[in-house]
């Protein structure tokens, strides 16, 4: 059983992750801003090497050659090239992508020198610029493409955005609450030191910082779904364990960390994904009905998997993919289950897709649809558990799938 999230870091690093065989446990995030263009262009006023400190963008084999986590981004270029965004993390993720601003300013600085914007992952649970005019119109604007990014790309997912988002509370026209409104998020720094209220007068942090109340344009924003519970436990600026051996800072900004408990839902848990990151994502967590079985299921498929779908016994019927291929239906009996799901993989237009489904119910009777291929998996419910919905990516054909369960 894989449990997903998605990841969007608007500037900076994460890590984070646990064993399948766990229900609950911890969560960490740490995301640190640096100074990563060449000293020529851009100091920060921080003392020190840039190689020796370990900056990112024209510094980044400084970093990951004494780094030592196993799943690492790779970069994405220099200065002028690169975004200087990468994750450093424990355990692994699937569908990473790199997004560029849309909008970007170079009213109050050089923000549009090298091309800045923000990476998404669907990590696997189981195993300050400038104030002008211009700038405040494309912060605005910037957040508002990883919002909608969100909208489109995690719909029923649990979410955590970190980075440096260069907007304050008190700076109305930055949209920072746009996450709040539009997305469902919560700020771990609003809810932990500021009791769930909104700063209001501004506070500039020192650095390093020695308290906690005082707010930064760096945020670690969340929320969780109903298949994967997030609550933030801690926060803290962790500004005395990132100094130079002299005690000078490493960076212009602070390193923030904050702690989630998470907890994996006793109603909805979902398999592993099978096929390639491509089309539309779909979820169909937030259509079931509190006590969900199916009745019906339906597939098309032919030369590979055309569509999925099923109707459940309160009426509600969920299709995604395509309508070519031939048309198969199995209908269950009042106490037959769907438990397991087959799934082969092949490429496609240079792209990989789901080929094939073959599903079996409780009482052993199969519906299949596509065409098998050497490369497949087997997804099956936990023992008192059913599938009763999907997950993933769609076209006119199957590009990725996963499945949801409920209890039976």
């Amino acid at each position: 059983m894989a449990l997903l999230f998605s990841l969007a870091a608007v500037a900076a690093t994460l890590s984070s992750s646990v064993s399948a065989a766990a229900t609950s446990g911890d969560l960490n995030i740490l995301s640190f801003n640096v100074a990563g263009l060449p000293a020529i262009l851009n100091d920060n006023a921080v003392p020190g090497d840039k190689a020796t400190n370990a900056e990112h963008f024209n510094y980044h084999a400084y970093i990951y050659a004494t780094d030592d986590h196993s799943y690492r981004t790779a970069t994405s270029g220099g200065a002028a090239i690169g975004s200087g965004l990468n994750t450093l993390s424990n355990f692994d993720w699937i569908d990473f992508a790199r997004e560029k601003w849309g909008t970007c300013s170079d009213a109050s600085g050089a923000d549009c020198l090298t091309p800045k914007g923000f990476t998404f992952m669907r990590l696997i649970v189981e195993e300050d610029a400038g104030t002008e005019a211009g700038d405040e119109v494309a912060r605005a604007a910037n957040l508002q493409q990883v919002a909608d990014y969100i909208d489109t790309w995690s719909i029923g997912n649990s979410v955590v955005v970190y980075g440096d988002t260069n907007s304050r509370y008190t700076r109305s026209a930055d949209g920072i609450t746009v996450f709040e409104t539009q997305n469902g998020l919560t700020d771990g720094f609003v809810q932990l030191e500021k009791g769930g209220v909104n700063p209001t007068v501004e506070t500039i942090c020192d650095n390093p910082s020695l308290i906690n109340t005082c707010e930064t344009v760096d945020k670690v924003l969340y929320r969780g779904s109903k298949q994967l519970s997030l609550e933030a436990t801690y926060f803290n600026y962790e500004s005395s364990k990132f100094l130079q051996s002299d005690g000078s800072i490493l960076s212009d900004h602070n390193p923030i960390t904050v702690n989630f408990t998470w907890a994996v839902s006793s109603t909805r848990r979902q398999s592993g994904f099978w096929g390639g990151p491509h089309g539309n994502w779909f979820n169909d967590l937030e259509s079931l009905p509190a006590t969900p079985k199916a009745s019906v299921l339906s597939f098309r498929g032919g030369s590979r998997l055309d569509s999925v779908g099923l109707t459940l016994t309160s009426g509600t019927t969920l299709t995604h993919g395509g309508t070519g291929g031939t048309a198969a239906s199995l209908t269950l009996g009042s106490s037959e289950y769907w438990v397991t799901a087959k799934l082969c993989q092949g490429q496609k237009s240079g792209q990989t897709r789901n080929f094939y489904i073959l599903a079996t119910t409780s009482l052993g009777r199969t519906l299949a649809a596509g065409t098998s291929t050497s490369d497949c998996a087997t997804f099956s419910a936990p023992s008192g558990w059913q599938i009763v919905g999907f997950m993933g990516q769609d076209g006119d054909e199957m590009d990725q799938l996963a499945f949801i369960y409920a209890p039976k």
